[in-house]
């Protein structure tokens, strides 16, 4: 029995505005992250101080960098939708 592909394979035009998203959502967040690494490390007392809800700096910094994670992947997968469905119309 052959099976063949469930969907033809084509060209992804939005392939290159897709990878541009990508590149400056992940600077963007490098340039987040990096904001807690050089915090951790010139100002490493800063991340005791209480907050919110008596939770210190680094708790919320990073969860914060968790979620920050999770909204960034959606808004990457609806942009990328977005594109995909303007540009690979037949």
């Amino acid at each position: 029995m052959l099976h063949e592909p469930a969907v033809e394979i084509k060209t992804d035009k939005a392939a290159a505005k897709k990878a541009k998203l990508g590149v400056k959502m992940f600077i963007a967040y490098t340039l987040v992250y990096a904001g807690f690494v050089f915090i951790g490390l010139s100002k490493p007392e800063w991340m005791g101080l209480e907050l919110i809800g008596k939770q210190n700096i680094a708790i919320i910094y990073g969860f914060g960098l968790i979620v920050l994670a999770i909204v960034m992947g959606f808004i990457y997968n609806y942009f990328c939708t977005k594109m995909e469905n303007k540009m690979n119309k037949n």
